[in-house]
């Protein structure tokens, strides 16, 4: 895997926000799986919400790919939504738990 893309791929992940949450979406654990394919021209990020019914799950979503879109490496960029596992606030880094006041 190219690990430079990869980095470069969740620095912009970390300025994705849900509107209701000042931490990002990278460190609240929402992102389940980074895949670049073996040429590098591809991407797949899998990723959850906080909640199944989340008001702005278009937005998020879409800032997510727009943004993801902007590697020119990436001649294709795949943004799934998924539910399973839910998520739980375990996922979250402890910088989030910190800045939400979660223990």
């Amino acid at each position: 895997m190219n690990t430079e893309l990869n980095e470069r791929v969740i620095e912009l992940l970390r300025t994705v926000y849900d509107p209701e949450i000042p931490v990002n979406i990278y460190d609240l654990g929402l992102i389940y799986r980074i895949e670049i394919n073996e040429n590098s021209d591809e991407l797949q990020v899998d990723m959850t919400l906080t909640a199944p019914s989340c008001p702005a799950a278009d937005f998020i979503v879409e800032d997510v790919r727009q943004k993801l879109e902007t590697i020119s490496e990436f001649k294709r960029v795949d943004v799934n939504l998924v539910f399973e596992p839910e998520w739980t606030k375990d996922l979250m880094t402890e910088e989030a738990r910190l800045e939400l006041g979660i223990d």
